[in-house]
């Protein structure tokens, strides 16, 4: 079993991390908040009272960060010039594609091993141990890293080269953005005419109209088991993430001139929701705002 530093345990590290203790590995956490350390001793992880400490005798690094510079930071502060050559790194923030290829380019330098890897699943697939993991940078590495990451995952994609794991990231969730709100103003309309939102359902999931942000997720409560309008909108996935990811998109599309019309409409109507004060509340629930509750 392998020693693993993990940094970055908020609510998707620390799941993944209490997935590789539970398989045997020995994970030394580091978190901002002690709490969130603590939550993983309590489930047999080790405490790192730094990033270094953590990295300190790790075969492979795992990070979890919010945004590109902290990748940038924790690699170039904690990680480069400590580990030693071979060592595996798997990033799994989601971040911009240019950051992702420039610092895997400075770990290839110094003789480690890097991949991105960025998840889609939620905090019920970190859990769950069910996450799709959409992951760059080259194959032999891709190889190495895989037993790890079927620990914490079900589907393992490899994308290609250093930084097409953020590609493939941010092109699926600027497509569910904008799915999400096509499957709202259905149902909303739906509604206005007096049409049982059941009924849609019943109807779209079996016709063109199918999509997973309806069959999995369905803005509606009482319609899909797993969705976060069964839990009056406790975030799955929030609509401060979805900004994100949404906003990412937008920067990557200007980086290589790509049309992406509707990515920019559903930047800004999340940004209302955001703004509004419901950030913190599922992506799903956007319906409300296009309501006009």
């Amino acid at each position: 079993m392998a020693r693993i530093a993990f940094i970055g345990l908020g609510n998707m590290g620390l799941p993944m991390a209490i997935n590789l203790v539970a398989a045997g590995h020995q994970v030394h956490g580091f978190d901002l908040t002690p709490t969130q350390i603590s939550a993983l001793e309590a489930k047999g992880g080790r405490k790192a009272t730094t990033p270094m400490g953590a990295v300190d005798g790790a075969e492979v690094v795992i990070t979890m960060l919010p945004a590109g510079q902290h990748v940038r930071s924790v690699y170039e502060t904690d990680v480069f010039g400590r580990s030693p050559k071979g060592t595996l790194l798997i990033d799994c923030s989601t971040i911009d594609v240019a950051t992702a290829r420039d610092v895997a380019e400075k770990a290839g330098e110094l003789g480690l091993e890097m991949i991105d890897a960025p998840v889609s699943g939620g905090t019920a697939g970190a859990s769950g141990g069910t996450l799709t993991f959409m992951v760059g940078g080259p194959q032999s590495v891709f190889e190495k890293a895989k037993p790890y990451l079927e620990i914490m995952g079900a589907t393992i994609v490899h994308a290609g080269g250093a930084g097409n794991g953020q590609a493939a990231k941010i092109c699926n969730n600027m497509m569910l953005g904008i799915n999400m709100l096509g499957v709202c103003e259905g149902f909303t309309m739906a509604e206005k005419l007096g049409l049982d939102t059941r009924k849609l359902f019943e109807i779209s999931a079996k016709s063109s109209g199918q999509s997973w942000a309806m069959t999995s997720y369905c803005p509606v409560p009482g319609l899909a088991e797993s969705a976060a309008s069964n839990r009056d909108f406790a975030a799955g996935f929030s609509g401060n993430m979805m900004l994100k990811d949404l906003s990412l998109a937008q920067d990557a599309s200007t980086d290589v001139n790509a049309s992406t019309p509707l990515g920019s409409e559903a930047r800004k109507l999340f940004r209302d929701y955001v703004e509004s004060g419901h950030g913190d509340l599922d992506f799903s629930g956007i319906i409300k705002m296009i309501r006009g509750e």
